[in-house]
């Protein structure tokens, strides 16, 4: 049993890595020609699931588009624009304030030509836009060169028709072709490869990182979080009572080998966390890291947890009670009795389990909806070990030491208090999953105002039944309904009316810090008296790193997009809260760097990452190299705090709308920048 605990947690464990780069969409690119002067280049691209690219034609205002562009043409000219295919999604989108189009799962974008002479030579590049409901990816080339014979192309007999199509062309077609050219021409700022600035920090990134996931707000809280789920869990009134029954039948075991008994108490407790572990890993290995992702932002798979936490609420709530089937405890109890040695520990455990299902499913539901979500796929493993652990080291204790039941409390009507008050918090965290989708859909059924308020009535009643005005029908079975409720309740409920008091500003724009993580983005809020604009006053990497050498305060490297969702909601709902602001403003030199920056370079210049060559024509392209070369990511928003030599102050942040949380990083930055 000790070994397949100790190869459970090396598999965690190993498992603490994660990705920073992201290649959500492959493209492959070809010319397709036939017996006649004209052909098409096709781009053909498969969309990873969850993602999306924008499709062609969406205006300066929106996100990035689709866009055909030359670098050299010979013997053969465009006819018309970049025309997309495949099944195109329109739907209106709030942040932008305009209707976007966009393809899921595949896409095609062809760009017709004609060809002019008998040999020709191309050129050029598709340019797209990618994101999913967490980040979006900088403006990305797909790049295609070709040259060869023209097909059915003989001499000047052609040109002259050509010309002539050409002087008889409406003006409105020869419009069209010239703007899906983009000539490359233009500013005057380079690549300095050789500057420190500029120098690779891929591995301090990695080991940042991989100590911010084991920080409060990674792992560890998971684990944390776990840990409290089980204690709760043990004083639940199916669990509480099997104690002083499994302490007794240990006592019966070790009354001739006292060795014995400690050695079968301590299996019972290594069993539990077996169990409970291997249910993690379970969740783990099915679904994998991607697919835990993808579900973290489905919309269908949000409302079905909703739905899920709702009834775990009501359960607590006594309306009614979910359980297995009895025939299922009776058997693997049957079998515990009838068997010896390990095995028979290990099926004593395994009953503990089915037994106390009732008041166990909420709790782990819970805690699994939440490491499912949290976007990383090792929490559900990390969580169920923390449940399982405060599950099984108590058991294991009274076993031990059978004279602490005596100091312990008896089973009573504080055990259905405790499962009430689970019942309202399941309750409001399955409003924080609707949220999910309704922001994803655009229904607009759960702006802020409207989660706020029912926050504020959930916590409400909550702390109108802990001080006993409000009661359940669980009460009547508990004891005298009429009973004066315990201190502890009666401050417990006056701590719950307070904070859905405290809630009450938030109607009106308040932050709201505490619950900020679980709350809508602040955007979506019909009424709203902050109005706080954050903005950068550098957006050059080697201007802004100057200015912030010279006054002596550390970097705040912000790369963004004109056309990333994700980052105008982290710049409405964290970074106007009045501490958020004053910190960007105040203690860091802020520079924003613009991926989809269409300003060209000078001249382009040709870069190699990865073994790969890549050619950088704009502005936008120099920050997108820059973020992969030096950070080891290419997906926006991405956060980065860097000391006056461009080495990082700890790890980096990305899409989360949670303020204590951001607020935290800028602090350990600034700590770090002290040191």
């Amino acid at each position: 049993m000790k070994k397949i605990l100790t190869l459970s947690l090396l598999f965690v464990i190993s498992l603490m890595a994660s990705a920073q780069m992201v290649d959500p969409v492959k493209f492959t690119s070809t010319l397709k020609t036939g017996n006649t002067a004209e052909g098409e280049i096709v781009f053909t691209g498969k969309i990873d699931k969850g993602w999306h690219v924008y499709s062609t034609n969406l205006g300066s205002d929106g996100p990035i588009e689709a866009t055909f562009n030359v670098v050299k043409l010979d013997g053969v000219e465009l006819v018309g624009g970049l025309k997309p295919r495949g099944n195109e999604i329109s739907q209106f989108d709030e942040m932008f304030g305009m209707k976007l189009r966009y393809f899921e799962n595949n896409v095609t974008f062809v760009q017709k030509v004609k060809f002019t002479k008998p040999d020709y030579s191309i050129d050029c590049y598709l340019n797209y836009g990618a994101c999913n409901d967490q980040m979006c990816m900088p403006p990305t080339d797909v790049n295609f060169k070709k040259s060869g014979k023209s097909p059915a192309v003989t001499g000047a007999d052609e040109k002259k028709d050509e010309a002539k199509a050409e002087e008889e062309k409406p003006a409105e077609e020869v419009a069209a072709d010239t703007a899906a050219v983009a000539p490359v021409v233009a500013d005057s700022t380079v690549v300095d490869a050789n500057s420190d600035l500029w120098a690779p920090v891929v591995d301090k990134m990695k080991e940042a990182n991989a100590g911010d996931d084991l920080a409060s707000h990674g792992l560890l809280s998971i684990f944390l979080m776990g840990l409290l789920g089980g204690l709760l869990a043990l004083v639940m009134p199916c669990i509480w009572p099997i104690i002083p029954m499994t302490v007794s039948f240990f006592l019966k075991r070790a009354k001739d080998d006292k060795k014995k008994g400690i050695k079968d108490a301590v299996t019972y407790g290594i069993s539990i966390v077996v169990i409970y572990l291997t249910l993690g890993i379970l969740v783990t290995a099915i679904a994998g890291p991607s697919k835990l992702n993808e579900l973290s932002t489905n919309a269908y798979f949000n409302i079905f947890l909703f739905g899920l936490l709702v009834v775990f609420a009501l359960s607590f709530f006594g309306w009614f009670e979910i359980k297995l089937p009895d025939s299922w405890a009776n058997k693997v109890d049957t079998k515990a009795s009838s068997t010896t040695g390990l095995l028979s520990i290990f099926l004593m455990a395994f009953t503990l389990v089915l037994v106390s299902f009732s008041c166990t499913a909420p709790i782990i539901g819970l805690l699994l909806v939440e490491t499912v979500t949290s976007g990383n796929w090792v929490s559900p493993t990390i969580g169920m070990l923390g449940f399982a652990l405060a599950l099984a080291v108590p058991f294991t204790l009274f076993a031990l030491f059978p004279s602490w039941l005596k100091s312990a409390p008896r089973s009573g009507s504080w055990m259905t208090t405790i499962k009430v008050v689970l019942g309202f918090v399941e309750l409001a965290f399955a409003l924080k999953f609707f949220s999910v989708a309704d922001l994803a859909y655009g229904w607009h059924l759960l702006d802020r105002e409207v989660f706020l308020s029912l926050w504020i009535a959930i916590f409400l009643f909550l702390g109108l039944y802990l001080i006993g005005v409000l009661k359940f029908q669980e009460d009547e079975v508990g004891g005298d309904i009429n009973k004066p409720m315990p201190v502890v309740c009666i401050m417990g409920g006056l701590v719950s009316i307070a904070f859905a008091i405290y809630m009450v500003p938030g109607l009106w724009g308040a932050p709201c810090k505490a619950v900020s993580a679980f709350a809508p983005p602040i955007n979506t809020q019909d009424f709203n008296l902050n109005t706080k604009v954050v903005e950068a006053k550098y957006t050059n990497y080697d201007e802004g790193m100057a200015a912030a050498k010279a006054s002596g305060k550390p970097v705040f490297v912000d790369f963004t997009g004109f056309g990333c969702v994700n980052c105008r909601k982290m710049e409405a709902a964290v970074w106007t809260d009045p501490t958020v602001a004053d910190k960007l403003t105040k203690d860091y030199v802020l520079i924003s760097l613009f991926v989809d920056d269409k300003t060209p370079l000078a001249e382009p210049m040709e870069v190699e990452f990865n073994g790969q060559k890549r050619t950088l024509r704009t502005i936008g392209d120099k920050w997108s190299f820059l973020q992969a070369s030096k950070f080891g990511a290419n997906a926006q928003p991405y956060y980065v705090c860097l000391d006056n030599e461009g080495n990082p102050l700890g790890g980096s942040f990305s899409y989360k709308e949670d303020i204590p949380g951001f607020k935290e990083f800028l602090d350990n930055c600034l700590k770090n920048y002290k040191k």
